[in-house]
């Protein structure tokens, strides 16, 4: 039967309820997809879309975020194709909509991400699993805010050449914050500013994170910072569990209490 969902552009999105042929257009909705059950439903992901690694070896791949395989697409002959505003390209996903239903994300913060968990469950007749995982979800939040202590300053390091950090808006921004990290560059005007290592040194921050995407920070890149910014303590930090707002949530707060730690 039809039914119509609004996403989180605010648009309405009529489907043929339960879907049984879902396209993934991201890799943490992916991930969530999967720790919902949809196996059988999730014909198509994306080839960033690593999480689980039995989906990435044998579910179709439709291209990247940004770059969709509209052939493939159209071969798998999707009953529902769900994005996100920020990671898939806006031309891209205007050309899908005229061809299938389309549900968007947009999020910024972690209550977005419950009401994506809260609307992908009831959309793919998984709404007991997805309140289950937001109530779990929302327990290991409140157990690292009780641990966690107060706000050290911070820059988290996106790109090199040009460096690029995290800025306001962002639902990065808001996993620092649960963290116990004070993003400094939330008064930049754009959500990823470029900044300088003068800027950076004016900044001053107790802490620097290098994530290891979408740009690949190592080991080898600590004494650069190091030397821009001597006092600060530099740390490697896994992307996944700062930006992923899908089941990758459940755990992503001991992953923080752990960066926390290192921190001591």
């Amino acid at each position: 039967m039809k039914r119509n969902f609004k996403d989180q552009m605010g648009l309405d999105v009529a489907i043929e309820w339960p879907p049984k042929r879902i396209i993934s257009l991201v890799p943490s909705q992916t991930e969530l997809l999967y720790s919902l059950g949809l196996t059988d439903e999730v014909v198509g992901i994306t080839k960033f879309c690593v999480h689980p690694d039995e989906w990435f070896h044998s579910k179709q791949r439709i291209g990247g975020t940004k770059k969709l395989d509209f052939e493939k697409i159209a071969a798998l002959k999707p009953d529902l194709i769900i994005g996100n505003k920020e990671e898939n390209e806006e031309a891209q996903i205007k050309q899908l909509m005229q061809e299938y239903p389309v549900w968007m994300s947009d999020i910024h913060n972690l209550d977005q991400a419950f009401g994506m968990i809260n609307s992908i469950g009831e959309i793919s007749n998984r709404q007991d699993k997805a309140t289950a995982l937001i109530n779990d979800i929302q327990k290991e939040f409140e157990k690292l805010k009780q641990n966690k202590k107060g706000l050290l300053g911070a820059a988290y390091f996106i790109w090199r050449q040009p460096y690029m950090v995290v800025g306001h808006d962002t639902f990065i921004s808001d996993m620092m914050a649960k963290c116990g990290f004070k993003n400094l560059l939330e008064e930049k005007a754009v959500r990823y500013p470029e900044v300088s290592e003068d800027e950076l040194k004016k900044f001053n921050p107790d802490v620097i994170l290098l994530s290891s995407e979408p740009f690949p920070f190592s080991a080898k890149h600590i004494a650069e910072f190091q030397q821009i910014c001597p006092e600060a303590k530099i740390v490697l930090v896994d992307g996944e569990y700062f930006s992923w707002y899908g089941s990758r949530l459940l755990s992503a707060p001991a992953y923080f209490a752990k960066v926390l730690v290192e921190l001591q």
